[in-house]
């Protein structure tokens, strides 16, 4: 009973639970097709929308289709009235040029008439003047040769004449036109420019701290002065003139070297001969860099461009080079200018002027080391740094030794001539005085065995460094002997020249 009550539970439950599942499962196929139905709905709304989103797009493009139709059917309108109008005016210029045509015919008929009745008049002149001759030739009693021989040579003499007179005064007029230019060409170049002179003198005086230094200066028995003077190459003042010593030397370059070398040697106070030989060989490297910068600076200010590293070292010399009393460089400088002003009023190149006007004394800056005179010196440089043809003849040409072969040498001599004739540019007892001190010099070095000389005392004494290993102690009084009478032979001079040879053997060791 209990077991079949028991079954019978299960089956009730069995059944319940069967339900309630079935239940549960058309719950969620009912909703599973309310799902369905909403899909299907939001499928077909948008379906809707789609189709009506595809038909106003075309819409809008048969829209657009048709206003850009319309556009361009107006475009083809207005292209085919521009055509019309284009077609038309060319059938009215058809029209003219056929007409200009017909009346350019008619012209020309009409000047082929003109033509026929002007060869026509032409021929019965000719046979008129024929006849006219002829019957001239019969009343003269002349042949048509002799007619024509005797018309001709009247004529002839009448345009000889007329000739002659034309070429005189065509003469009178230019000669009187180019003095007029001429003056005005230098007078405008002179007015153009205006540089001031300062003469070079031959001594340069170096300031002192104290009288005592002077002491210091000379050395012990005059080892520190010879020393001075050996390696500059000057003559080395000491006076009784407080706070100064004076540096006597005809070589610009070489007293600007001691000057600067014994201001350097009183400040530093180390004044012996091996310290004198250290400053001196700076210094000279000093004074040679400032000649470079002096060069740089000087093609700077002049605009001249591609100038040899030679020639730039001669150029920047000048500076320390004087000619009667003038200042080389400032007479170079002012005769480039004149140059330059003077080709610019003939319409020529004013640049290649003021090249051939700084070069044109370039000689200068080595005619104390060279033979010959500084025009050939230079030219033979400049040809050897490829300086154009005419900047080599302008250095040559501008003292007159060999012709003209440009313009621009005609315009350096006239510069340089104009440079040179200012109230007081030069002073020619200067000149001189440089000139003889430096023949001096070459004399003394022409010699065997001599290493340098240097001319002091304004000229009145030569100092000759010789080589010891070369020149014994006879030998040293033979070749005193030796150059004053070839000084007295060769050179003209006031007084008396003392001629002085340095013989100095050193030994230098060094311990380790």
């Amino acid at each position: 009973m209990d077991l079949v009550s028991a079954g019978i539970g299960l089956g009730v439950g069995a059944g319940v639970c069967c339900a309630v599942l079935f239940l549960r499962r058309s719950r969620l196929l009912l909703g599973r097709a309310e799902l369905l139905d909403g899909a299907r709905g939001e499928i077909l709304a948008l379906r809707r929308e789609e189709e009506i989103r595809l038909k106003d797009e075309e819409i809008r493009r048969r829209e657009e289709f048709d206003r850009q139709h319309d556009r361009r059917r107006l475009e083809w309108e207005e292209q085919e009235r521009r055509l019309s109008k284009k077609e038309a005016s060319f059938d009215r210029k058809f029209e003219l040029i056929e007409l200009k045509e017909r009346h350019l015919d008619q012209q020309a008929q009409k000047q082929k008439e003109r033509e026929e009745d002007l060869a026509s008049l032409v021929e019965e002149q000719r046979e008129q003047v024929e006849q006219g001759k002829t019957r001239l030739l019969e009343i003269a009693e002349m042949t048509r040769e002799q007619a024509r021989a005797a018309a001709l040579g009247r004529f002839e003499e009448e345009l000889q004449d007329e000739a002659a007179e034309m070429l005189r005064r065509s003469l009178e007029r230019v000669e009187e036109e180019v003095e007029v230019r001429a003056l005005k060409i230098l007078a405008h170049a002179v007015q153009r420019l205006a540089v001031s002179y300062t003469s070079e003198s031959a001594t340069t005086t170096v300031p002192l701290p104290n009288d005592d230094m002077k002491g210091r200066i000379i050395g012990r028995e005059g080892r520190n002065i010879r020393a001075i003077e050996k390696a500059t190459g000057v003559d080395v003042i000491i006076d009784d003139t407080p706070g100064v010593v004076v540096i006597s030397c005809f070589d610009n370059v070489r007293r600007e070297v001691a000057r600067r070398a014994l201001v350097k040697l009183v400040e530093d106070g180390r004044i012996q001969p091996g310290r004198i030989e250290e400053i001196t060989a700076e210094t000279r490297r000093e004074v040679e860099e400032d000649i470079r910068k002096t060069a740089r600076k000087v093609l700077h200010e002049l605009d001249i461009a591609r100038v040899d590293a030679r020639l730039q070292d001669c150029v920047g010399r000048l500076k320390y080079r004087s000619s009667y009393g003038q200042n080389q460089l400032d007479h170079a400088v002012e005769v480039s200018y004149l140059a330059a002003a003077i080709a610019a009023e003939m319409n020529l190149d004013p640049a290649l002027a003021r090249r051939c006007g700084l070069l044109h004394d370039i000689g200068k800056a080595l005619d104390h080391e060279q033979q010959g005179g500084h025009p050939a010196i230079g030219a033979e440089l400049a040809r050897k740094c490829k300086e154009p043809p005419e900047v080599v003849n302008s250095i040559a040409a501008h003292h007159g030794d060999v012709p003209y072969e440009s313009v621009y040498a005609v315009i350096a001599q006239v510069a340089d001539a104009l440079s040179a004739a200012r109230p007081g540019a030069r002073r020619d007892t200067l000149e001189r005085y440089i000139q003889r001190l430096e023949k001096l010099e070459r004399i003394a070095c022409g010699f065997p065995g001599v290493e340098a000389a240097f001319a002091i005392q304004a000229g009145r004494e030569i100092r000759v460094l010789v080589d010891s290993t070369r020149v014994d102690d006879g030998t040293a009084l033979l070749r005193a002997r030796e150059i004053a009478r070839k000084i007295e032979s060769e050179l003209v001079y006031p007084g008396e020249v003392k001629v002085t040879i340095i013989r100095e053997l050193r030994v230098t060791e060094y311990a380790r």
